[in-house]
């Protein structure tokens, strides 16, 4: 049978993982491992001076279970510790707002657990949902019973991407998908296969006298053409299918090579 593993980086009651666990369950064996508590923007961080603490979450018929770690841990836990052997698919998400463009996609740990999962052989496809209006008054919607329907949506759109990944197989030459859905996004919506827009944030503290806090108010700044991009699909009302590498080479011109190089 398909095992599929299920996590996030919005912690084990965000209100998206349930509908999201359950649109999964058509597909074969569900197992949800997910941090205790929200760790957003964690990046790919791994638990490696505290004790992970891992107990099984009860939620009706769901496979749940609460890790006391990161998204990547989460992968760990449920690749070797939960299962008998390691999943089929991971699938990351559904995240409170999109992870568009590269430098919010480097961050996330939404992301982060396809890529762990990438690191471990294992195909990831990470989702998120984009915002509407202001970021702190769309958080306080999408954790309430009113963003309840939105979730159920998203979660059809994600477990329809899910299932085409099973019958193809997961892409070759690819760590990770990842899928970003406008908030208004149902089976209905037009689906593009996107580039990851290059981008650049402001600064995201604020504060003085060496004590500072996150703001959210750092504005992603594109570079470059964003035509084709994940950007470009999500600001036409678009779902975003994004293959991305997340380590890879570069070349370089002759001049640096020739610089740096030493023979």
């Amino acid at each position: 049978m398909t095992t599929l593993l299920i996590t996030n980086d919005d912690g084990i009651e965000a209100r998206a993982l349930v509908p999201f666990a359950r649109a999964m369950q058509p597909l074969g064996r569900v197992v949800v491992v997910a941090p205790d508590r929200e760790r957003s923007w964690t990046g790919k961080a791994i638990s490696r001076h505290s004790e992970v603490i891992v107990t099984r979450h009860h939620h009706e018929d769901l496979e749940m279970w609460a890790v006391v770690g990161y998204p990547a841990d989460c992968v760990h836990m449920g690749a070797f510790a939960i299962l008998d052997e390691p999943p089929d698919l991971v699938l990351s998400g559904i995240n409170i707002g999109a992870n568009k463009g590269s430098a919010f996609s480097a961050g996330s740990g939404t992301l982060a657990a396809a890529i762990e999962a990438s690191n471990l052989g294992i195909g990831g496809i990470a989702f998120s949902s984009a915002s509407f209006g202001v970021w702190p008054e769309f958080v306080r919607w999408a954790r309430s019973p009113a963003s309840d329907e939105m979730w159920v949506r998203h979660a059809a759109i994600a477990a329809d991407i899910a299932a085409a990944v099973l019958d193809h197989g997961f892409p070759a030459g690819v760590d990770l998908l990842s899928v970003n859905m406008p908030s208004e996004a149902d089976m209905a919506t037009a689906r593009r296969i996107t580039t990851l827009a290059r981008t650049s944030h402001g600064s995201l503290f604020a504060g003085d006298d060496g004590r500072y806090r996150h703001s959210f108010d750092g504005v992603l700044q594109t570079r470059g053409d964003t035509v084709g991009s994940d950007i470009a699909a999500l600001d036409a009302g678009l779902v975003s299918i994004t293959p991305v590498r997340m380590a890879n080479s570069a070349p370089l011109s002759d001049d640096l090579r020739e610089r740096l190089e030493r023979r």
